[in-house]
């Protein structure tokens, strides 16, 4: 089985917690967009689209989590699209696009923090993984 590696328990709860915020943040969006919208000075279907488009990438996480062989290149697949979330929070901010409302900028840059973290703890994991291979 070349270019698999086993999946750590670290980088296995890791993709799990990504999945349980993915999945809170997109019921939050989708359900709360009304709410939200004026909260954050964000348009309704931006927030339910992002929250939308969060769920299916929990359901690849969960499905990861689950696997007790991985190809490296999946795992740095998922940090890459955490680390492409986190760029496109700030473009978007950025953009002139929308016009949050102090609670959206500091929304959307919360959230982009978080997503950068779990993408530096999903490399920690996916390096620990490969260690533990390794001897």
């Amino acid at each position: 089985m070349m270019g698999l590696f086993r999946n750590s328990v670290f980088l296995r709860w890791v993709l799990l917690a990504d999945a349980v915020t993915c999945i809170a943040t997109g019921l939050l969006l989708m359900i709360g967009a009304d709410f939200l919208m004026e909260f954050l000075g964000m348009p309704k279907t931006l927030l339910r689209y992002a929250g939308l488009s969060l769920i299916p990438f929990a359901v690849l996480l969960i499905y990861l989590a689950s696997r007790e062989r991985l190809p490296q290149s999946v795992i740095f697949g998922v940090i890459v699209y955490n680390l492409l979330w986190t760029l496109d929070s700030f473009l978007l901010l950025l953009s002139g696009w929308i016009e949050p409302t102090t609670f959206g900028y500091a929304f959307v840059i919360a959230q982009a923090f978080g997503v950068a973290m779990f993408a530096a703890i999903e490399y920690i994991g996916l390096q620990k993984s490969l260690t533990t291979a390794t001897q």
